[in-house]
């Protein structure tokens, strides 16, 4: 294998490359709240390279967003001179002096901040990152250009609190991006703890996954009760110089032989556990039992045990039953009920059941619409009815060829227009319910609704004979409209049927007499006057003898 020479391997070595990244220098100080660590490196650098740093433990340059992170940075410069780069860069090819962050950005990718302490500049354009001084004011500068040294931040969602003092001991910390001290308040998850001279080695962690982060080991049990309570979460005791955990009632302890835990963590319940002291025994939900092995549940078939808990069919589910209908039933409240054609229909009154479909029919002054069998309209055939009114609206409404009536009673009405009297027709004309029809004269057909016209001589040649009949004379003039009849003419003309046809009687009555005279009566026939007397003289003589 060919190796590289001296001064390239020294090189690589300083840039990094092919043996991993350098390991970033220890920070020179440190100052920490709940959630947040700063921390400052006097390393030179440009803004790139101070930006890696940070990176490789967690974290990313400063972000100075309050107040509280200025106090921060006061504290770690300790007055000492010189230039650190913080987490703002211009992503834009100018500075915007008007505006808060002046068009720069943090290095999250954000311009969210309370706060800002420029230094005085005008508008400058290129690449620009941002370094604070002693004074803590902030610097446009060239990115490329070197600065002092620069600020970290390292965010953590919990922490743990410095281990309580205890009779000659001694804690030093380190925190998981290199910080050492004994000063520091608050530790970031996988901070570590050397206690002397104990020589306890603890690690800021959480016992289970989702807990709050507290000191422990990877050895289970206790350690020396003067110290953080041994670590237990209950009581910490110790029998000849042995230190135990002990759990209050109703706990036990857990894996770690220092924390609390209920009997049934990790239990092999399937359904329910219930503590019953530091034991536990398994349950199961309503409609299962429990297994021979004391934890596993199995599902009771609810149709065996209750065949007639269902009206028709029981399906048997996981845990429970479910009631089913047969075909041309429905479930309702329940029960199994005929399923109504009626559910579906439209009736607009009443709707009846019939089989293979449903029936409608209408209350009381209403027929069934011929047009639409499903609805009904008001029932006019005597030429008048109710009109149909919504007394919420206070609206009526009328069937066609209606009009309505206002009655001084109160009641709407809704009376028959006879519509022959506009002369809608041609030649004759009968009104109706709401409508009118048109007849035509003799020798006349009707073309439509209103008019007539000739029938074709065509039309009337014998169906049989092939013989057309007489043809009809044609007259010059257009037929006189049907003038509608007044009442007292017609029965003018009934009087006067009645009288022709009591006359025609009587006339049948005597010429019925007159063939019918007895055989003694004799008829002559007088040629004068003279010999018609001279004939009564002779039958008047003849009756006396």
């Amino acid at each position: 294998m060919r190796r590289l020479p001296l001064p390239l391997l020294l090189a690589a070595v300083g840039l990094g490359i092919g043996l991993g990244e350098p390991e970033p220098p220890a920070p020179s100080g440190t100052q920490c709240v709940e959630h947040d660590c700063f921390a400052v490196y006097w390393e030179p650098g440009p803004f790139a390279s101070a930006s890696a740093a940070c990176e490789r433990h967690g974290g990313h340059l400063m972000t100075v967003r309050s107040t509280v992170a200025e106090d921060a940075i006061g504290l770690l410069l300790r007055d000492r001179g010189g230039r650190l780069w913080l987490g703002l860069r211009l992503p834009t090819r100018c500075t915007e002096p008007a505006q808060r962050l002046r068009g720069f950005q943090w290095v999250t990718g954000d311009v969210r901040t309370d706060y800002d302490n420029w230094a005085p500049s005008g508008r400058r354009c290129g690449q620009l990152c941002v370094a604070v001084s002693r004074q803590l004011s902030w610097e446009e500068r060239r990115c490329e250009e070197q600065a002092d040294g620069f600020l970290c931040e390292y965010n953590y969602p919990d922490s743990c609190q410095r281990l309580p003092p205890a009779d000659g001991t001694s804690v030093t910390y380190r925190t998981p991006f290199g910080a050492d001290g004994k000063d520091l308040v608050v530790l970031p998850p996988g901070s570590s703890a050397f206690v002397s001279p104990l020589g306890l080695r603890l690690r800021c962690e959480a016992a289970t996954a989702g807990e709050k982060m507290r000191w422990g080991r990877s050895e289970p049990g206790a350690w020396p009760c003067s110290l953080a309570n041994g670590g237990c979460e209950g009581s910490c005791e110790e029998l000849d110089g042995a230190p135990r955990c002990v759990c209050p009632t109703g706990k036990k302890l857990g894996p770690d032989g220092r924390g609390c835990v209920s009997p049934c963590a990790g239990a092999p319940c399937q359904h329910h556990c219930v503590p019953d002291g530091e034991r536990f025994h398994c349950m199961c939900s309503e409609g299962y039992w429990l297994g021979p092995d004391g934890s596993s549940c199995h599902d009771i078939d609810d149709c065996v045990r209750m065949p007639e808990v269902c009206d028709q069919v029981c399906r048997n589910t996981e845990g429970g039953f479910e009631c089913l209908c047969h075909h041309g039933y429905e479930m309702v409240e329940g029960h199994c009920t005929p399923v109504s054609s009626c559910n579906t229909g439209t009736c607009s009154h009443i709707c009846e059941d019939v089989p293979g479909g449903y029936r409608c029919s209408c209350h009381d002054g209403y027929v069934v619409d011929l047009m639409n069998p499903t609805q009904c309209v008001l029932q006019c055939e005597n030429g008048e009815c109710p009109a149909e009114c919504n007394f919420g609206s206070l609206s009526c409404v009328c069937p066609d060829g209606f009009v309505m009536d206002h009655l001084p009673n109160g009641v709407t009405l809704c009376v028959d227009i006879d519509e022959c009297d506009n002369n809608y027709c041609e030649h004759n004309c009968t009104n109706t319910p709401g409508s009118y029809v048109c007849h035509c004269l003799p020798g006349y057909e009707l073309f439509d609704t209103n008019h007539c016209r000739l029938v074709s001589t065509e039309d009337s040649v014998d169906e049989y004979s092939g013989d057309s009949g007489p043809t009809l004379p044609v007259p010059s003039l257009v037929p006189p409209k049907a003038e509608h009849l007044h009442p007292g003419v017609l029965v003018g003309i009934t009087v006067g049927v009645l009288c022709a046809a009591l006359v025609l009687l009587a006339v049948s009555y005597h010429l019925a007499r007159k063939r019918c005279h007895p055989p003694s009566s004799m008829e002559y026939k007088y040629g004068s006057p003279r010999e018609k007397v001279m004939g009564l003289q002779q039958v008047s003589t003849s009756q006396k003898l």
